[in-house]
């Protein structure tokens, strides 16, 4: 009798060892079953499988579950050149979204540092105090490159019947005089162009400047605004 139980015994856990192997596959066949992959191939034909079809590689796929519900699609397989145009297309979205942001940062930090119109005209005339100072300061070398030119012509006035017997060293004086003068004269030039270049674009600042304060008064008053109350019925 005891042998008998003994070899029930072995057979349940022979049993249960034979169900636990087979448990994986049933799964794994389960899972392959919850989804059905379908789509209509370039002929119009209707295919279903249970994994991606190949007919249909160059068209977009719909995965069903087991009772008939889209789950998810898949979109057609591109070619090299296909996926070459997508990729330059993202990178185009990523630099325009790149640049919008950039732009909204900029708009951020000018609305920081110019709250209202005073304070960017004040930055202006602070830019071009900067630029007069040392126009001020060439002004002051010029006249003091006259003053050393009269005195040069002092000089050269013992070699006015032949000015070319004149010392070496005057005449190095009159081409070194001549020279420092041309180069203040140009440096005043580029100091208005300067000055013309910051009135430029503290200008455009200020055009952009004012539709960002307008949106910001906007947008204070509409949040200032209370709510608006449903009336009383009596």
């Amino acid at each position: 009798m005891a042998g008998v139980r003994r070899m029930g015994g072995l057979l349940a856990c022979a049993a249960g060892l034979a169900l636990g192997a087979l448990a994986p596959a049933w799964a794994q066949q389960g899972k392959t079953a919850q989804e059905v992959y379908t789509c209509i191939d370039r002929q119009g034909r209707r295919i279903t499988s249970d994994r991606p079809i190949a007919e249909c590689v160059d068209r977009e796929q719909r995965v069903l579950d087991h009772t008939g519900t889209e789950r998810r699609r898949i979109g057609p397989t591109l070619t090299e050149h296909e996926r070459a145009a997508q990729e330059a297309q993202r990178r185009k979205e990523a630099e325009e979204r790149a640049r919008f942001l950039e732009e909204r940062r900029r708009e951020r930090v000018l609305l920081a540092r110019y709250p209202d119109e005073a304070a960017h005209q004040a930055e202006r005339e602070a830019a071009i105090d900067q630029v007069e100072e040392v126009i001020v300061v060439a002004h002051k070398r010029i006249q003091a490159l006259k003053a050393e030119r009269r005195r040069i012509d002092v000089e050269l006035e013992f070699y006015r019947g032949d000015p070319a017997k004149a010392p070496a060293k005057l005449q190095r004086q009159i081409a070194e005089n001549d020279q420092a003068l041309a180069e203040q004269q140009r440096f005043l030039v580029a100091q208005d162009l300067e000055k013309r270049r910051i009135h430029q674009r503290f200008d455009a600042e200020l055009a952009q400047l004012r539709q960002l304060w307008a949106a910001q008064r906007a947008a204070a008053t509409q949040w200032a605004q209370p709510p608006a109350t449903a009336p009383v019925q009596k």
